[in-house]
């Protein structure tokens, strides 16, 4: 009884407790324990700080956040915010454009191919020979002119055929790879259309500087799986032109170490040409986007992948005249 008349005296020194407790029990929704604990707290917040090692903290922890703001249930934000959650958080989608396996060899792709690789062989036959000076000056009789050979750029251009529509097909299988091996935002990344993806960064008005460096970096990431097929052809047509073809001009056999050295050299030869093809590529994309940001870094691209190569065979010519 003494116990109860202490906090009946508190109760009445204390207006914050009565009022609180009124506005507890009015409120419908609130339970009964929901209301002991609210009148626990606001017991414990009315005791002195010198007098709470005696009565305690009513054995109640409380937790307070947003201290100072205000809450209304009306409010649509909070509503909303409620309805949502807090782990409601939109995430960006990675669409994956992967194109068929043997896209190589649908009709426009394949002629296109093959209007190249004839192009490439056949036109400098065309191109009329100019008699030399050393020529015009002796008097002898020429020599009759050779018929001109069509065999052999007809065979070329068939090889250079079978070798672009066997490095789009090998892309074709290691953008599957990457789709199913590495994660959904790295496969996005190596899939990407590089001149799009330019057009959309010159919309965003970035700085000279760095819109030069991300149309660079994007379409280095965007020819690594091109120039990786590159690679993989190159070397096992290497693989079959040191230990499965015999040479016609050599009469010994090589030796197997001989076989292996003469692989290796060329095994590094073209990964110098596919790493120099690779920077080049990316480098020309970013100067050629100041000029136009799609087709731009599509020329760009497209001089940097063909000067890559030559770049690379004159750097290891001269390398190996030094040496």
């Amino acid at each position: 009884m003494a116990g109860i008349a202490l906090l009946l005296d508190l109760a009445k020194r204390n207006p914050s407790l009565s009022s609180s407790a009124k506005s507890i029990h009015a409120h419908t929704l609130i339970s009964a324990a929901a209301a002991a604990s609210a009148a626990a707290a606001s017991y414990a917040a009315g005791l002195p700080l010198s007098s709470r090692f005696l009565f305690g903290d009513g054995g109640f922890g409380v937790a307070y956040c947003d201290a100072g703001a205000t809450a209304v249930w009306g409010d649509a934000s909070l509503q909303s915010s409620i309805k949502k959650g807090p782990l409601d958080i939109t995430t960006k989608e990675y669409i994956l454009d992967v194109k068929p396996l043997f896209s190589a060899f649908q009709p426009k792709n394949l002629a296109m191919t093959s209007l190249r690789s004839f192009l490439l062989f056949y036109l400098p036959l065309l191109e009329p020979r100019t008699p030399t000076e050393e020529e015009d000056d002796v008097d002898e009789p020429h020599e009759p002119e050779r018929p001109v050979d069509l065999v052999t750029p007809f065979q070329n251009s068939i090889k250079q055929i079978l070798r672009e529509t066997a490095v789009v097909t090998t892309r074709r299988v290691l953008e599957r790879v990457a789709v199913h091996y590495v994660s959904r935002r790295t496969a996005w990344k190596l899939l990407k259309d590089a001149s799009r993806s330019a057009r959309r960064k010159a919309a965003r008005g970035m700085p000279t500087i760095l819109y030069v460096h991300s149309v660079g970096k994007t379409t280095l990431k965007a020819q690594v799986l091109g120039v990786s097929a590159s690679w993989v052809v190159q070397a096992i047509i290497d693989v079959y032109r040191c230990f499965i073809r015999k040479p016609e001009d050599e009469i010994e056999e090589v030796e197997l170490k001989e076989k292996f050295k003469q692989f290796r050299k060329k095994l590094h030869t073209t990964t110098i040409k596919c790493g120099a093809s690779l920077v080049l590529a990316s480098v020309g994309a970013g100067i050629g986007a100041l000029i136009h940001p799609s087709h731009g870094q599509w020329i760009g691209c497209t001089i940097g992948d063909f000067a890559g190569p030559i770049a690379a065979i004159l750097v290891i010519e001269k390398l190996q005249l030094n040496l």
